[in-house]
């Protein structure tokens, strides 16, 4: 088995989809990067890597039973290892994970791009494993799991502060409040006032989500801190999203 040492992670806990497990130019000062002191190298087939990078499924028997407590981490002088965490590779695209002791992906990390040059090296002339997968039903997005043409080429804060404003959007939906959706689609469509003003809840709903679920800018950015005014957990994580230090890379 390949192993690659003094592993550079940069965990990100509980994310479903790829897009949300940031690579190295995102990583921040306040990220809490961690050291693997050894990690095995999975060269695995599209579907496979797929299906680890965007879920958060039960991994392959297989892959857990060739990884079982073959990576460690150092913590104070000792070595402990890890039940089921390596690194998995297409050929392309490069990813760590951790199982934390269960049978799926709960952390994801990227890797620095040296130990991405490595891992490349380490695979060349070998052969990608392909793998059963449990679950082959397509992955169903919704409001607060968007699928990934709707997140692509946005930056982590705008990828943040778009999930944020998809939170406020599905509280209006549960909010059912027809002056209410009104009112916001207003404040983003000011123009369309008389047309907005006769919309049903679900008509007004539906165009205000069509409409900001497209791509990203500093309407979409003030649009955001409006709607989550007097929310103080929203606010707080809007305001962190604005902080200049926070949003300092690790290269910087």
């Amino acid at each position: 088995m390949l192993y690659l040492h003094d592993v550079w992670v940069n965990w990100f806990e509980g994310e479903e989809n790829g897009y949300n497990v940031c690579p190295f130019h995102e990583w921040r000062k306040a990220d809490g990067i961690e050291i693997l002191d050894q990690a095995p190298i999975l060269f695995i087939d599209n579907k496979t890597f797929d299906y680890i990078e965007n879920d958060l499924q039960d991994i392959p028997q297989e892959i857990l039973d060739k990884i079982y407590q073959r990576a460690y981490v150092r913590k104070n002088q000792e070595r402990k290892a890890l039940d089921y965490a390596c690194i998995v590779t297409n050929g392309t695209a490069i990813l760590a994970f951790d199982t934390m002791g269960y049978h799926i992906p709960i952390r994801k990390s990227r890797l620095i791009p040296r130990q991405e040059r490595l891992v490349a090296d380490l695979i060349e002339g070998r052969t990608a494993t392909t793998y059963s997968l449990s679950n082959t039903t397509d992955k169903e997005f919704h409001i607060l799991s968007l699928p990934t043409n709707y997140m692509v080429g946005l930056t982590r804060k705008e990828r943040q502060l778009k999930q944020l404003l998809m939170i406020a959007l599905d509280q209006l939906n549960v909010g059912q409040c027809s002056e209410e959706v009104r009112y916001w689609l207003t404040e983003w469509s000011p123009e369309r006032y008389h047309t907005i003003k006769e919309m049903t809840f679900q008509k007004a709903w539906q165009t205000l989500y069509n409409e900001v679920v497209e791509g990203w800018s500093i309407h979409h950015e003030e649009f955001c801190k409006q709607i989550i005014k007097g929310q103080a957990f929203y606010e707080d994580i809007w305001e962190r999203e604005q902080d200049t230090y926070s949003t300092k890379s690790l290269r910087s």
